[in-house]
């Protein structure tokens, strides 16, 4: 079967992009910029909320994450797809790194790495690290086998974090006492990451049909 042209993978492209900004976009809006909480700040966040800390709302802080991971995996498999002009790889292969990064912690030590707290996330860092290095070897992937994680690792990233948040919003409306509509960061990020996940699905099974005729 032959490779993906380049602008079948532009959909892709544009969904991940949307799913990333609105990861970076605010969730809890706010007219004071010092109360606005973004996407990127929940997973540290949440575990100052009452009733996270005392158990009353059980929370894998983690699952926060998981838009960085599928961003971070999605650029180092699109990057070696080789229907994308070789700019654009480089680029989506270099995006990779930053977005494995922003994982680590606010404040953060080499000691402080190796707790408990922070093993998750540090774990999935250094896989999206990995892969990245491992460029050679992935590019050589079936685009059926990266374009099935591409969809799964999108999946989750759209339901999981959408789902904690809901879940803490109430206690979040609480401390600030008053209404709070959901901010455009979370719309977008589980937009773009159902049409990354629906994109993917699409071509894995357009990409079937196509290679079923031969």
């Amino acid at each position: 079967m032959k490779s993906i042209s380049g602008p079948r993978w532009l959909p892709l492209v544009l969904a991940a992009a949307i799913a990333l900004a609105g990861y970076f976009g605010p969730w809890v809006p706010h007219k004071a910029a010092g109360l606005v909480i973004l996407g990127l700040d929940l997973a540290e966040y949440v575990k100052f909320l009452p009733p996270v800390a005392s158990g009353q709302i059980p929370m894998r802080r983690e699952l926060f994450y998981l838009p960085l991971l599928a961003g971070s995996v999605t650029a180092s498999l699109l990057a070696g797809r080789r229907g994308l002009p070789g700019w654009s790889r480089v680029l989506l292969g270099l995006a990779a790194i930053p977005l494995a990064l922003a994982m680590l912690p606010p404040a953060w030590s080499p000691q402080g790495l190796l707790a408990a707290e922070f093993r998750p996330q540090v774990i999935a860092m250094a896989v999206c690290l990995l892969l990245v290095l491992a460029l050679p070897l992935t590019r050589r992937l079936p685009d059926r086998l990266a374009l099935a994680i591409i969809a799964a690792l999108a999946l989750a990233a759209a339901v999981m974090p959408a789902w904690g948040f809901l879940a803490v919003r109430p206690a979040i409306v609480e401390l600030y006492r008053r209404p709070l509509p959901l901010g455009w960061g979370f719309w977008a990020g589980a937009a773009g990451n159902l049409l990354l996940a629906l994109f993917a699905v699409a071509e894995m099974l357009r990409s079937r049909t196509v290679s079923s005729w031969f």
